[in-house]
């Protein structure tokens, strides 16, 4: 399975009302430098409801300025506020929403 296939895999195993970082799915790939790469092959996901990129923030709890192709941050926060999770100030709180990886 290619890169792109796995971090695309990896979104599908995230549960409702759970965020994790570009680090997160860079560790799972098996190197945490990868994060860049991860948030490139998010960018340009074909299928964002059967590969929930919007539960994909940075180490710090923020969403992706540039997520998707329209609508940007906005489409993001709904997304996320429709599952569940509370945003502010464009950030979640990754002590109450991370999600730890393990399925």
């Amino acid at each position: 399975m290619c890169l792109k296939d796995r971090v695309y895999e990896y979104l599908t195993f995230i549960p409702k009302g759970k965020v994790v970082t570009y680090k997160q799915i860079a560790e799972y790939l098996g190197d945490p430098k990868l994060s860049r790469v991860v948030g490139n092959i998010l960018h340009v996901n074909p299928d964002p409801i059967g590969h929930p990129c919007y539960k994909v923030v940075n180490s710090k709890g923020g969403l992706a300025s540039n997520f998707g192709d329209i609508g940007g941050i906005e489409v993001q926060k709904n997304r996320l506020l429709e599952d569940g999770i509370d945003v502010v100030n464009y950030r979640v709180d990754l002590k109450k929403y991370q999600w730890d990886g393990n399925r």
